[in-house]
């Protein structure tokens, strides 16, 4: 387990390495190409990338090119979501992954050119990569195109936060588990196998991981989550802990843990995904809660 994952974050540092070095060069803006890199290294987990290239192992992965940028472009999105969520005018986070975000660093109109360039890098590093398999190109746009845009991806989770009253379910499930579902998919689609299958694992992950950064938000301090606490309460947003408790959010969060280890469908890698999602759910929980959590 330990090699197989050493080796599928070595795939996807090479691939976002040369993907924001593609858009960092000359005659790149010299602050833009160094807000680029900022906004994507140091990394946090790659727990996106890392789940897709583990659904693509587990279904054969015939095109591994494809797959690598598929979870590339993946955290891509994803790393263009907290640059965006970070801007003062959503929660105006001056850290991100322990250090400065990319508006207290670079300013705001880079931060948001930053974030708008990242998204586009994101389909470009597909395209280029979808000549491996032209045939899986046209799926893995389309599944990327709703993770990010409206009426149920990042977009959308964003935008929920602009509406006097928003269901914590439609909320969270367009803010972190659209990302999560297209993870699970993409890397059945990029391995030539029937992604519906995979759309559950991803979205039950997803609402764990919203749980459990509500819980984070709540209870864990700065250092411990590499970014500002408290937002959640400061700013009004919906969260599991307002809408359950501390208590039953912890009790979600297992929940979802559960019913995503339950949805693996049948393949050689099940083990191998129930393993990682096992692994992940220890990272998840609070340190101030781990002794405590069931």
């Amino acid at each position: 387990m330990d090699a197989l994952k050493r080796d599928a974050l070595s795939r996807i540092e090479r691939t976002l390495e040369a993907a924001v070095a593609r858009a960092a060069a000359p005659p790149a803006p010299p602050r833009l190409a160094a807000a680029l890199h900022h906004a994507v290294f140091p990394g946090g987990a790659r727990v996106r990338p890392q789940l897709c290239l583990a659904v693509a192992a587990a279904c054969g992965n015939d095109a591994p090119g494809l797959s690598a940028a598929a979870a590339a472009s993946i955290e891509l999105l994803h790393c263009a979501s907290l640059v965006h969520d970070d801007l003062p005018c959503f929660d105006d986070a001056s850290i991100r992954r322990g250090q400065p975000s990319v508006h207290a660093e670079y300013g705001e109109p880079l931060a948001v050119l930053v974030g708008d360039g990242l998204i586009v890098l994101a389909f470009e590093t597909l395209a280029l990569a979808g000549m491996e398999r032209p045939d899986r190109l046209g799926p893995l746009v389309g599944l990327l195109g709703r993770a990010a845009g409206a009426p149920t991806g990042l977009v959308a989770g964003q935008a929920w936060e602009s509406e006097p009253y928003a269901v914590l379910e439609d909320y969270q499930r367009a803010k972190t588990g659209a990302l999560f579902v297209a993870a699970t998919m993409a890397g059945a689609t990029a391995a030539g196998a029937d992604p519906l299958p995979w759309h559950r694992l991803g979205d039950r992950l997803g609402e764990a991981y919203q749980v459990a950064d509500d819980l984070r938000d709540a209870v864990a301090d700065t250092e411990e989550l590499g970014k500002p606490v408290g937002r959640d309460a400061a700013l009004a947003r919906p969260s599991a802990v307002a809408e359950h408790g501390v208590d039953g959010a912890v009790e979600r969060l297992y929940r979802f843990l559960d019913d995503a280890v339950d949805s693996i469908p049948a393949c050689p890698g099940a083990g191998m995904l129930k393993d990682l999602v096992l692994l992940q759910a220890k990272r998840l929980v609070p340190k101030s809660l781990a002794s405590t959590a069931a």
